[in-house]
């Protein structure tokens, strides 16, 4: 099988995001943003690179206003990283190295606790 970015919205949260075994990369987008369009290669790239460890999700913030309420989302494109369901780290680098060193960092941290 192979890794995908899986849409989420308010109906599949909670089996997609919040009932996960394994921590969720939440991608807030929108059709309409530039930014979130050239993000998304990066985290298609990165998709593979984590299956088993991270799942990837992707939340339209126009179809689910709710979710993007719930992370506190002011602009887009807004990555968090979750674990069942709840913020442990919010994203800034948009880059492939460096969003990588982040997921590889928190990944290490979170195998510790």
């Amino acid at each position: 099988m192979t890794a995908q970015i899986t849409p989420v919205s308010d109906a599949n949260f909670e089996a997609e995001v919040a009932r996960s075994e394994v921590p969720v990369l939440i991608d807030f987008w929108a059709p309409w943003c530039g930014p979130c369009m050239a993000l998304l290669p990066t985290l298609q790239a990165l998709a593979p690179v984590y299956e088993g460890s991270l799942k990837i999700v992707k939340v339209n913030i126009d179809e689910c206003p709710a979710l993007a309420e719930k992370f506190s989302v002011q602009g887009i494109p807004y990555l968090v990283l979750t674990r069942h369901g709840e913020t442990v780290l919010t994203l800034h680098d948009r880059s492939r190295t460096r969003l990588a060193s982040e997921i590889d960092a928190f990944l290490d941290q979170d195998g510790e606790a």
